[in-house]
């Protein structure tokens, strides 16, 4: 198998861009092929590079920003056309830059999402879809959750128009007209879509037009075959290193072998190809780590014919190739020989700095100037936020991301609940940790200092469920004047659980009942107000169903609400006592009267303490392990014969830096489980009214010795 050596070059710098704003036109065999990229600015170039320079085919601005680009053209044809959505409305132009549709939809959204296939139009808000037939509005839907992505399968290979589009409650909607053919369910919150397949520089969704691949926002990639009546699930990549959610996908043979290969670019900077070999499964081939995210891949042919490369856009709005061209021409080991067209864009790009640095030092003595006058007024430089807020189902934990377009100076956090801030390998900035009060509601105040150039900050932080609140971030970046943005996070109540389609009802279940004059939308606000991932807008229906998985303890939650009446299913009491609390709450706040009644299963009580066990048994041999690390490598200084250690002994020396990385990525985990175990016991007796509190020094007692039989025992013995 040939090995994959690709190289990275920088071609122009546009604005903030979005996802899927930067496309390739067809390209003739022997020939390069043009980069068409728009951003947030308003502005759609056309490039093509000429002996390694950049050079404008045509550009045209509009006055909002462009959130979407497409590649259209006849059925089945080549692809040379441009759509771009902006607003509401929708732009298309020719390769040579004639603007020949301007049509606006007046939808009260703005497009988000966008996909063409002849003269059919597929655009999406946040939650409503639309199909243009000829620029005519044909089709109708609203979404139950926000929409992502939409595209269509290919109409040259399937009798009927069939849209799919990615909605954000871990579904995929397939269409036929304007009513809901069925739904497919995937592994998490999809966020983009792409037809698998490519034949002559045109996705085709493989053999039968039907093959729609999907990347996640937890990480994961897909591929999901749509039926005609039900689909099926070809392959799934789990995210297995915890790499960033992914932002765009793409199918080219960068490995010259007659297969297709899978471009995955995921929001953390990664870039990823996966060759499809004898497996049933992709297997990754390569990958590249870019500082920012990228928003677009795109495969083809674009510096040099005859060599392949990934075109990638990026958050910051740099466009940049991953060549199999090799850039420098070695003479030997030390010898370094640079090309003339290297030698001569080496000189005129310092011929450009020269002149920034000139321009700079100029604005700079205006400023000075302008800023000593009695009637100056301190323009205050505004900066874009790409900010993510993810629950990560594998370690619990919510992953912060901010990125900017300008280098980060510093990050302020603070939060009026407990929470932990948890180790990123990826996290080169140095946190310090201030003093706070939490009488003050002030539970948090910790400082993360970036290094130079860094654009994008990421951060893990884990919640404790029942206490809830605001993690508010302050943005600082190195400009002057400086300036700062606050961005606000809610910790819900529920905070460590997530959507899932699947409920177990032969578990033990404890349920709750509320009713009493509320409306649709009130409740539907409530329960949105303690649980993640559900829509702001109130799902269409008379009654609504959502199920939720705990990430920390795998317990399930049913809610099942309409108007005046609610009822809350889980096999984990503390999740419906902190439903049952909240809901009165915001009730209260309402001045509305709630009857609530109750039916708790006492199996549900040693089901979940068995649930726990093997966490709680883990976590503390780990402690136990990592408390004689010292010793044991104290005695190995003083000893130079180590077989009279006992093999587990022997092994944790072994294992002693893995041992301590783990404990430390993990701080407070054994005291979570602790207070998980403590809040079970005193909502146990809460409900049949009694008052435990004072035998919890007891159960810790029990707790340190710990037995799941004992710990069983004193739950079913205490009243």
């Amino acid at each position: 198998m040939m090995e994959l050596n690709l190289s990275r070059v920088d071609y122009l710098q546009v604005g903030v861009t979005s996802q899927k704003t930067t496309k390739l036109f067809p390209g003739a065999v022997g020939k390069t092929q043009r980069i068409v990229v728009g951003d947030q600015d308003g502005l759609l170039q056309c490039l093509q590079m000429k002996k390694g320079d950049a050079q404008v085919i045509f550009k045209a601005v509009s006055p909002k920003g462009i959130t979407r680009v497409e590649l259209g053209g006849p059925v089945g044809g080549a692809r040379e056309r441009v759509f771009v959505s902006t607003g509401s409305e929708i732009k298309g132009y020719t390769k040579k830059g004639k603007n020949f549709l301007s049509f606006d939809t007046n939808l009260s959204e703005p497009i988000q999402s966008m996909f063409v296939e002849g003269a059919d139009l597929f655009t999406c808000g946040n939650y409503v879809y639309n199909h243009y037939k000829d620029c005519k509005d044909t089709n109708y839907f609203l979404s139950a959750d926000k929409i992502s992505d939409v595209l269509c399968l290919p109409m040259e290979k399937n009798d009927d128009i069939t849209p799919v589009l990615a909605c954000q409650d871990r579904v995929l909607r397939v269409l036929q007209d304007a009513e809901l053919l069925y739904e497919v369910e995937v592994p998490g919150p999809p966020v983009v879509l792409q037809l698998y397949g490519k034949e002559a520089d045109i996705s085709d969704g493989g053999e039968e037009g039907n093959e729609i691949l999907y990347g996640t926002s937890d990480g994961r990639v897909g591929l999901v075959q749509i039926g005609r009546f039900a689909p099926s699930h070809r392959w799934e990549l789990p995210n297995e290193k915890r790499n960033g959610g992914v932002l765009s996908l793409d199918n080219f043979d960068i490995t010259a072998d007659g297969v297709l290969d899978l471009i995955v670019g995921r929001d953390d900077g990664l870039v990823e190809i996966y060759s499809y070999d004898e497996a049933e499964e992709p297997v990754q081939r390569f990958n590249h780590t870019l500082s920012e995210s990228v928003t677009s891949v795109q495969g083809g042919c674009v510096a040099t014919p005859g060599y392949d490369e990934i075109v990638c856009s990026t958050y910051a709005g740099w466009v940049l190739g991953l060549t199999s061209e090799q850039q420098t021409k070695g003479m030997g080991p030390s010898e370094v020989v640079i090309t003339a067209a290297a030698s001569s864009k080496i000189g005129s790009l310092k011929q450009e700095l020269d002149n920034l640095q000139v321009k700079v030092s100029t604005e700079r003595e205006k400023y000075q100037q302008s800023a000593g006058s009695k009637t100056a007024i301190s323009a205050v430089p505004g900066f874009n936020i790409n900010d993510k807020f993810v629950l990560n189902r594998e370690d619990a934990s919510y992953t912060l991301s901010l990125e900017l377009q300008l280098p980060i100076d510093n990050v302020l956090l603070q939060s009026d609940v407990p929470i932990d801030l948890l180790d990123v390998e990826k996290n080169s900035a140095v946190v310090s940790y201030s003093a706070c009060n939490p009488e003050e509601g002030n539970y948090l105040l910790a400082t993360y200092r970036c290094q130079a150039n860094t654009t994008r900050l990421e951060l893990k932080i884990r919640s404790i469920e029942g206490q809830y609140g605001t993690l508010q971030a302050y943005v600082t970046p190195r400009v002057q004047p400086k300036t700062c943005q606050v961005k606000q996070y809610n910790i819900k109540p529920l905070s460590l659980h997530q959507r899932t389609h699947v409920f177990d009802d032969n578990r033990p279940l404890n349920t709750v009942k509320l009713t009493g004059q509320f409306s649709l939308a009130e409740i539907h606000s409530w329960v949105s107000f303690c649980l993640p991932e559900l829509p702001e807008r109130t799902p269409p229906g008379e009654t609504i169903t959502f199920h939720f998985m705990s990430t920390f303890l795998d317990t399930l939650l049913e809610c099942v609400y309409s108007k005046g009446e609610a009822v809350f299913r889980s096999d984990n009491i503390s999740t419906i006592s902190i439903l049952k609390d909240v809901l009165t709450k915001e009730a209260t706040k309402k001045k509305i009267r709630l009857d609530i009644s109750y039916d708790i299963n006492d199996e549900s009580i040693a089901y979940t303490l068995n649930l726990i066990h093997p966490r709680l048994e883990y976590q503390l041999l780990l402690a136990k392990k990592v408390q004689l690390i010292d010793a044991l490598k104290e005695l190995q200084v003083h000893e130079e014969d180590l077989t009279f250690m006992s093999p587990e002994y022997r092994q944790i020396l072994e294992e002693a830096d893995a041992l301590q990385a783990e404990f430390k990525r993990q701080p407070c985990h054994l005291e979570r489980l602790y207070g998980m175990i403590t809040d079970l016991y005193i909502d146990k007796f809460k409900f049949k009214g009694v008052n435990v509190k004072g035998k919890v020094p007891a159960l810790l007692e029990v707790l340190d010795n710990y037995d799941l039989q004992t710990l069983v025992e004193f739950f079913n013995t205490s009243a």
